[in-house]
């Protein structure tokens, strides 16, 4: 990894906010606000989980890791719960877990992207989550997760969107399908997303293809 990241990943572990902020904002400066993120960011608590699944860290230490993040891009990049006017509707939200950096940082990039987002929360049951999602007939419905036990009750959701082209397509993400590449075939969702910026990308590809004859 880069020293920067280094640098963060050290900063977050001994829970130096100062010296967090710092990074964050150098690493925003320097390149495209999201990706500068991404980029930080995603390796640096990447490594993270991987240093927690090799017994090296404590659970509560990637907690921390996560909320730490969670609040410097809620005060560094603040965004509106309400949707704007104009383009696709796109539907996000946490399923049962309650860490939200991964959809912020989705949500954000859609935004920047001229969607609009329909932010659902966090910590939601799979039978809400689809509900909600019928409801306002959103297109796409993004949905992260940080545990594994979370990504298995995704076929739970899968199934309370129903079946036909006007059903939400599911779009998944988390660690979970990082440390298992299948996972989002397994659970029935359409695509998964292996960062947050990915989501653009991959909501203008399932739009297309909705509209193709």
């Amino acid at each position: 990894m880069e020293a920067r990241t280094l640098r963060f990943e050290a900063a977050l572990l001994s829970m130096d906010r100062v010296l967090c902020r710092s990074l964050l904002q150098e690493a925003m400066g320097e390149e495209r606000q999201l990706e500068g993120i991404e980029h930080l960011l995603g390796p640096a608590l990447a490594h993270i989980g991987d240093r927690w699944e090799a017994g090296e860290l404590a659970l509560t230490q990637v907690y921390m890791g996560g909320r730490i993040c969670e609040d410097l891009l809620a005060d560094l990049c603040p965004t509106s719960s309400t949707p704007v006017a104009g383009g696709p509707r796109i539907g996000v939200g946490v399923l049962l877990d309650q860490h939200q950096l991964g959809k912020r940082i989705v949500a954000s990039s859609l935004r920047s992207c001229g969607f609009q987002v329909l932010d659902y929360g966090q910590g939601l049951e799979p039978l809400e989550l689809a509900r909600l999602a019928r409801k306002d007939q959103v297109p796409i419905l993004m949905v992260s997760v940080l545990m594994l036990n979370s990504a298995l009750r995704l076929r739970e959701l899968r199934e309370a969107l129903g079946e036909g082209p006007e059903r939400p397509r599911l779009v998944v993400g988390g660690a979970p399908f990082r440390f298992n590449p299948r996972l989002w075939q397994e659970v029935g969702a359409d695509a998964v997303g292996q960062t947050g910026v990915d989501a653009v990308a991959i909501a203008q590809r399932l739009l297309e293809e909705s509209c193709a004859p």
